[in-house]
C-alpha cells in the first residue's frame, strides 16, 4: 500500500524520506509544497530533485481532489464544490465569504451512517471514511480556486466527524500546524450528533476547537423521531458529556438546532431547550431546516424563527439564527452530491 504523504506529520515525513536515503531537510521542503504552496503535483515542486520527485510518484500517494462540479450563489457569493475522490466517490464542501473572514465547511465521510431524517447526507448510508489528506485538500483546493485565505473551518458537511475519529484528529493537527496553513484551533468547529464516548475522548485531547452538538430536539422522544442515534444515547448522557467537554477544555459548546415547523418549535420545546443550554453553558444556533423531499419537513417562516429565538433569550440563553446562504445552489449537506448521483444513474 502506497504512503499517503499529505496525511503525514512533518516528523513522519522526515522518517519516510530518511528511509529512502534522502536528506532530512527534503521533508521540510516537501511539507512546505504540500501544506503552504498547496502544490497540485510533485512536478510543481521545483526545488526537489527530479530523481526524488520520480521516486515519490512511483511509491507514494499524493492526494489532490478534482473539482467535478462548482456552483456559485448569485445571492451571496457562496460556492458549493463537488469533489471527486481517487476511487470515484463524491464529496461536498462549501466556501462562505463573511465580513469577518472566509469559512469553509468540509465533509469528513463519503456518505453517513447516522440516518438523521432531515439531512440528505445519510441517504444511501456510509460508503467510507475520508483520510486526513482528503479532508485537508478540500480546504486547499478551495483556497487555490478562490485565491483567498481560509480563516475558519467547520467540519459539518457530509458525515459524522467523530465516527471518523482517528483521521479527524490527524486532520486537526495538520490543519493547525504552524508549518502548514496554521489555522487557529479556536477558528475550527467540529460537529457531532452525540457520540458520547468520542466526545469524552476528544475532551481529553485538550484542543481549543469548538464542539457543536447537533441536538435538534429537546426530548428523547422527539429526538428518536428524527435521529436514530437517540436510541443509543439519551439526551441526559449527551448533555453530561458536552458539559464535561466544556469544563475540561474551557471552550463553550454550541447546540445546533434545526427548526422544523410544527415539530420542535413550541413554547414547551423552547423551555426545555433553554434548560439544557443553561446546564451545558451552551450557545444555541437555530437553523431553519433545509427541505428534504423524503422527510416532508418544512422550515418555519423567518418571523416564527425569530419568535422562537426571543423565547430562548427571555430565558437568558445566547442564541443566533443562522443566516440562510447558498439557497439557490443546493448548499445544504448532501444535496449537490445526491443530485449528481441521481443525474448519473
Amino acid at each position: 500500500m502506497k504512503t499517503d504523504l499529505k496525511s503525514l506529520t512533518k516528523e513522519e515525513l522526515e522518517a519516510v524520506l530518511l528511509e529512502k536515503g534522502e536528506k532530512k531537510y527534503r521533508a521540510a521542503q516537501l511539507y512546505d509544497w504540500m501544506h503552504r504552496h498547496l502544490a497540485d503535483s510533485f512536478e510543481q515542486m521545483g526545488n526537489l530533485p527530479k530523481s526524488l520527485r520520480e521516486k515519490l510518484s512511483e511509491d507514494s500517494e499524493y492526494t489532490c481532489l478534482q473539482t467535478e462540479r462548482l456552483q456559485q450563489s448569485a445571492l451571496d457569493g457562496t460556492r458549493k464544490y463537488l469533489f471527486a475522490l481517487k476511487d470515484g466517490q463524491m464529496i461536498e464542501s462549501v466556501w462562505m465569504p463573511y465580513h469577518h473572514g472566509n469559512s469553509v465547511c468540509i465533509s469528513s465521510q463519503a456518505g453517513c451512517r447516522m440516518g438523521c431524517k432531515f439531512c440528505a447526507s445519510g441517504i444511501g448510508g456510509l460508503i467510507r471514511n475520508l483520510s486526513a489528506a482528503e479532508m485537508l485538500d478540500q480546504i486547499y483546493r478551495i483556497q487555490k480556486d478562490t485565491g483567498e485565505r481560509v480563516s475558519n473551518v467547520v467540519v459539518m458537511g457530509t458525515g459524522e466527524p467523530l465516527d471518523n475519529y482517528e483521521y479527524l484528529l490527524r486532520f486537526l493537527r495538520l490543519l493547525t500546524d504552524e508549518n502548514g496553513l496554521h489555522i487557529s484551533q479556536r477558528n475550527v468547529t467540529v460537529s457531532t450528533c452525540g457520540l458520547v464516548e468520542r466526545i469524552r475522548a476528544l475532551a481529553e485531547e485538550k484542543l481549543a476547537i469548538t464542539l457543536a452538538l447537533s441536538l435538534h430536539a429537546p426530548t428523547d422522544e422527539k429526538r428518536k423521531e428524527i435521529m436514530p442515534i437517540a436510541y443509543k444515547y439519551s439526551i441526559r448522557q449527551i448533555i453530561d458529556a458536552v458539559t464535561e467537554y466544556g469544563q475540561t477544555t474551557g471552550r463553550r459548546v454550541t447546540f445546533e438546532y434545526s427548526l422544523i415547523a410544527g415539530f420542535n418549535d413550541s413554547d414547551e420545546d423552547a423551555a426545555k431547550l433553554s434548560a439544557l443550554a443553561k446546564e451545558a453553558g451552551a450557545h444555541i444556533n437555530l437553523i431553519p431546516v433545509n427541505p428534504v423531499t423524503e422527510a416532508g419537513f418544512s422550515a418555519p417562516i423567518r418571523k416564527e424563527a425569530e419568535a422562537f429565538a426571543k423565547k430562548l433569550e427571555k430565558n437568558r440563553v445566547n442564541v443566533t439564527i443562522r443566516r440562510t446562504i447558498g439557497a439557490d445552489i443546493d448548499a445544504a449537506c448532501g444535496q449537490l452530491r445526491r443530485k449528481y448521483r441521481e443525474e448519473s444513474s
